[in-house]
C-alpha cells in the first residue's frame, strides 16, 4: 500500500510504502498525485520512503515506476529515497544517473534529513 505524505511543501509529492507495492497502487495513488502536482508545479520533488513495513513490489510496480519515471523525465527536480534495501539503493543510485535531477538516498533512521534536503532549495 502507499500513502501520502502530507506535510510537505506544495511541490513535493510524498509517499510511504507498506507491505508490498503493486501495479493498483501505482495506478490508483502514485500517477494521480504525481499527475496532479505537475497540473500546478513545472517541476516537482519526491519523497519515496520504504519503510520498516515495506516488503516489496510486484512486476507491474515496477513497471509502472519506470514508465511514471521516463514519462515525466524532465519534471522531476529532485527525489529523496528512503530505504534500508542495500539493492534497491544501488538500483537507484544508478536509474537516477538517467534523470536530469538531484538523487539522495536516506536510511530509514534519517527520514527527518530526507524531508529537510526534499523541501530545501
Amino acid at each position: 500500500m502507499l500513502k501520502i505524505i502530507n506535510d510537505l511543501p506544495p511541490n513535493v509529492l510524498g509517499v510511504t510504502a507498506e507491505g508490498k507495492i503493486t501495479g493498483k497502487d501505482y495506478e490508483t495513488v502514485l500517477i494521480p498525485a504525481v499527475e496532479e502536482k505537475l497540473q500546478t508545479n513545472k517541476k516537482i520533488r519526491m519523497l519515496y520512503d520504504l519503510g520498516k513495513d515495506y516488503t516489496g513490489f510486484d512486476f507491474s510496480a515496477m513497471i509502472d515506476d519506470a514508465k511514471i519515471g521516463f514519462k515525466h523525465q524532465t519534471s522531476w527536480d529532485r527525489v529523496a529515497l528512503v530505504s534500508d534495501h542495500p539493492m534497491i539503493n544501488s538500483f537507484a543510485k544508478f536509474y537516477g544517473l538517467l534523470f536530469f535531477c538531484k538523487l539522495y538516498v536516506f536510511s530509514n533512521a534519517d527520514l527527518d534529513k530526507a524531508k529537510k534536503w526534499i523541501s530545501g532549495d
